[in-house]
């Protein structure tokens, strides 16, 4: 694949791009409501009162058509090549609405749990309205339906729990790893591996570690919360005394998201491929899910040595050239190495960040097609928000609820593909 397309030159189509199914909590998150739910709206009017239980409805998917709109936008399934989907059967575009369709049908009237029946209670027949000047006709006893507002809040709340649920559930038999890299510097890879590996925490109600397994210290101590006294340095240095948590957490920063960062507290030993499989070894004795914020030398004997305890590759890109094409040629380099490595470029998932500076239609809908051309499963659009372009300490509470939002969406693009990767328990339990 020649890596020279013009990034600024004319439009290119993006064929069979569809809209995942995750829109962001906020009103502002969505699409405009006239737009998708004009017939809803038309309706407004009448109310079906034998509401029977029903699973949430599917993202509708992404027309070509100019003009056209999208439930979503947050994350765009990007189809695999032949090879790939023969390497890891399930992943890709299909895999992630299979996935999403297991999730509803989980929700069973039978056996599904309080939260499982919440969603599909707010997935019947739209009923009355309950906000704006629709609910407050509604409350006055009038046969009023919600508008095409509240209908479309509602299906972003759906798609929330959905989304939720699947991190919240996933269970594997040993612990994963997510390795976030771009050879490019400045794509985000810090705020990245804090956020995603926050959002995971937050959802499993812990046992999430964000590792640095750059060469030299990087940014990550800086950007997470806290004031470590200890931190990746020194847990190189005492890697082979700590057998117990509570020895291991001494090396950490805890965050309000319930994950445990460990970064550099100051200068340290250049970090080298056996240094990286060592700490990794300790973290999973004692962490279920191990993120990793890497360096900017895929070459470099850490970066080798983090790739051979990943399990899936999630890579920040921009909507630039330099940052796009540093990523293509990453893919291709570990294809070229075969095995488990190639396995991990087939997984990888694009997470598209905005800085907020000027860009270019053009320039964004090239980069989707590049990006699809490499084989890559699933690119997740991470809106912008001050909190993350000030380059401070990042606390996923300051979030705007639209980028938490799309957090979740890639949160769980991940899990479903390290379910993929990984074998899933041997049983299931089942309530009776």
């Amino acid at each position: 694949m020649s890596l020279t397309s013009p990034l600024a030159g004319t439009q290119h189509s993006f064929q069979d791009l569809r809209a995942e199914d995750t829109p962001p909590m906020s009103d502002t998150g969505c699409s405009a409501p006239n737009d998708v739910f004009g017939g809803a709206d038309r309706a407004g009017d009448y109310i079906e009162e034998d509401a029977a239980l029903i699973a949430p409805i599917q993202p509708r998917l992404r027309s070509n058509t100019t003009g056209s709109t999208t439930e979503g936008p947050a994350q765009i399934a990007l189809p695999l090549p032949a090879d790939a989907l023969k390497t890891s059967p399930g992943s890709g575009a299909s895999a992630s609405t299979m996935a999403v369709a297991s999730d509803l049908a989980s929700t069973s009237v039978l056996f599904a749990s309080p939260t499982g029946l919440a969603v599909a209670s707010h997935s019947t027949t739209p009923g009355k309205a309950t906000a704006g000047f629709r609910g407050a006709l509604a409350r006055l006893g009038l046969p009023v339906g919600p508008g095409a507002a509240e209908l479309g809040v509602r299906r972003c709340k759906e798609l929330r729990t959905t989304h939720e649920t699947t991190v919240r559930q996933a269970t594997w038999t040993r612990a994963v790893s997510v390795l976030v890299n771009n050879p490019k510097g400045g794509t985000g890879k810090t705020p990245t591996a804090l956020l995603l590996g926050g959002v995971l925490a937050a959802i499993r109600g812990g046992s999430v570690a964000i590792l640095e397994v750059s060469d030299d210290p990087g940014a990550l101590n800086f950007r997470a919360e806290g004031n470590p006294l200890l931190g990746l340095g020194e847990l190189v240095r005492d890697v082979d005394q700590v057998a117990t948590a509570g020895r291991l957490a001494g090396y950490t920063a805890p965050q309000t998201s319930f994950a445990s960062v460990i970064g550099s507290t100051g200068r340290r030993d250049r970090l080298t491929g056996e240094s990286v499989v060592a700490v990794c070894n300790v973290i999973d004795d004692f962490y279920s899910i191990r993120v990793m914020d890497s360096g900017n030398v895929p070459t470099s004997s850490a970066f080798r040595g983090a790739v051979s305890v990943s399990d899936v590759l999630v890579i920040p890109v921009m909507n630039a050239g330099d940052s796009v094409l540093e990523a293509i040629q990453l893919l291709e380099e570990l294809r070229a190495e075969g095995g488990a490595s190639a396995e991990l470029a087939n997984r990888a998932i694009a997470i598209r960040l905005t800085d907020g500076r000027p860009e270019n239609d053009a320039v964004r809908e090239e980069v989707e097609r590049l990006l699809s051309q490499a084989g890559v499963s699933a690119l997740h659009e991470i809106p912008y928000d001050s909190h993350i372009a000030e380059r401070g300490q990042l606390t996923l509470s300051r979030l705007n609820p639209a980028t938490r939002d799309a957090f979740v969406a890639a949160a769980a693009s991940v899990v479903r593909s390290l379910q993929t990767a990984v074998s899933a328990a041997p049983t299931q339990n089942r309530k009776a």
